[in-house]
């Protein structure tokens, strides 16, 4: 009995510590989305404005804070950019035609490093000595231990505008813009750690270069004979009538220019190491990444839950969206019965502010409202794509008992997330993260359901096909290694 009220404790504690410490996006979503890149060159004058405008919407999944957009017109460089989501972006440009050139590149945007300040928002561009852009750049990722390197910049005297990890890019390029644009990159990215996919545009190209380790997507489309695009995603291409061609390898350099497509080694080792969250949460379902169809992995996630768990239930549900397709998975393989009976508000603002836990809690209702004569008196079997801090799980399960589910039994889509991310996705520190704090019998409790199961690590990969990708979210070892040790932090070393 004392051990009871001892885990107890321990679980009530963590609660109220992510209640008091976390905002209403906190307690919203698992976790931030990533940043998104797309670019378009042409040796031709094109529509560059709805191109970009409908490539950008298509990767707004990826990041909702900021967006921008950068155009090359007669050997010039144009960028805007502002807070709000892409069409709104894009319904502030008042001159249109200042916009259409023969090559754009453009940036949804959510924070990484750097934190929110406005200067941070991408596309960041150099200027020549006249003052005039020289190139402009947009970037998926983060690196990092920048600040020795940020500091000798400094002393050569390249200007610091900004305060993200994408600025210790552009001037580390920038040091080198006497030279070709892939000699340029090559040089400057000799001392840059971490992961990175990039889009350069020039006075005369578009360059775009993925880590070492290709931690972050990164795709090559074209339309026609000589329009070639660059996406973070797949699904870009199709929103703008582009051709998948292939994706830019992990340590590659791709330009493009009126001479076509061109290939240039990063002179760097390079192993594929591609995040797993990509394909677990972060991509949209109808993307294509490194061959795999992200809604064709989903799907069978659920399967091989069934597969781990089985459970006789009434009814399989999905969180929308990301735990959909797996819960679809789910019914095949078990035979129960699929229902779309978790009503999403597609319209739901990020804006809200509130002060109470209890105005916290019905705002999840605004999110995500069940059907409720669909679930009462049933055996529910809930899929989501994770669970990171807990809040939003125990808040979903705490409504769906309200509308009557007789049992809930829930599945996570990966595994149990241990370790925050210094690559590019926005977790919380180890502290707030449920799974790196609780036992699974810990869990079930706190989440108040009467069964719990995560994927393992080794049927992800059975999933995936292969170990070549970046698990350090699951099991704190990392492609790229850090200096340092910390609580939040903590890096394991790794053979790759």
């Amino acid at each position: 009995m004392k051990t009871q009220n001892i885990t107890s404790n321990h679980q009530n504690n963590f609660y109220q510590r992510n209640i008091l410490k976390k905002t209403f996006q906190d307690s919203l979503d698992s976790m931030e989305e990533e940043c998104g890149v797309f670019g378009i060159y042409s040796p031709n004058n094109i529509d560059t404005f709805s191109l970009a405008q409908f490539g950008m919407f298509a990767l707004q999944h990826r990041g909702q804070e900021a967006a921008g957009v950068s155009v090359l017109k007669d050997s010039v460089i144009k960028t805007f950019k502002s807070t709000g989501l892409v069409l709104d972006v894009f319904k502030q440009i008042e001159e249109i035609e200042d916009f259409q050139g023969n090559a754009a590149i453009g940036h949804t945007r959510y924070t990484t490093a750097g934190g929110g300040s406005k200067k941070n928002i991408q596309p960041l561009y150099a200027v020549n000595y006249f003052g005039k852009p020289h190139f402009s750049i947009v970037h998926n990722g983060n690196v990092i231990e920048t600040d020795e390197l940020k500091e000798e910049l400094i002393q050569e005297g390249l200007p610091f505008l900004a305060t993200s990890d994408t600025e210790v890019i552009l001037r580390s390029i920038q040091k080198y813009s006497d030279l070709s644009v892939q000699e340029a990159i090559q040089k400057g990215l000799a001392k840059i750690k971490g992961a990175y996919s990039v889009l350069l545009l020039t006075k005369n190209s578009l360059a775009a270069f993925r880590d070492p380790n290709g931690i972050r997507p990164l795709v090559i489309g074209k339309i026609g004979d000589d329009t070639y695009v660059f996406s973070s995603e797949s699904c870009a291409l199709d929103a703008v009538g582009a051709e998948f061609i292939r994706d830019v390898e992990p340590g590659e350099i791709v330009v493009a220019d009126e001479n076509g497509l061109h290939s240039y080694p990063l002179n760097q080792p390079s192993k594929n190491r591609i995040c797993a969250f990509e394909y677990i949460y972060f991509a949209r379902p109808d993307s294509t990444i490194q061959g795999t169809d992200v809604y064709d992995l989903r799907v069978e996630s659920g399967r091989k839950l069934y597969e781990q768990s089985p459970i006789d239930a009434d009814v399989v549900i999905g969180v929308p969206d990301s735990g959909v397709p797996s819960a679809i998975g789910y019914s095949e393989a078990s035979g129960i019965p699929f229902e779309p009976i978790l009503v999403k508000n597609r319209y739901m603002s990020r804006s809200f502010i509130v002060p109470s836990q209890e105005m916290r809690e019905r705002i999840v209702n605004l999110k995500l409202n069940p059907i409720a004569n669909k679930i009462k008196g049933k055996r529910l079997v809930i899929l989501d794509d994770s669970i990171v801090r807990g809040t939003t799980s125990k808040l979903l399960i705490k409504i769906l008992k309200e509308a009557g589910a007789k049992e809930i039994h829930f599945r996570s889509a990966s595994p149990p997330i241990i370790a925050p991310c210094f690559l590019g996705i926005d977790m919380p520190t180890k502290a707030d993260l449920i799974s790196a704090n609780m036992t699974q019998k810990e869990l079930v409790n706190y989440l108040g359901v009467d069964s719990l199961d995560f994927l393992t690590v080794e049927n992800l990969i059975d999933i995936l096909g292969s170990t070549d990708h970046c698990f350090g979210c699951f099991t704190e070892k990392y492609p790229v290694e850090r200096n340092h040790k910390s609580e939040d932090y903590y890096q394991s070393k790794i053979e790759y």
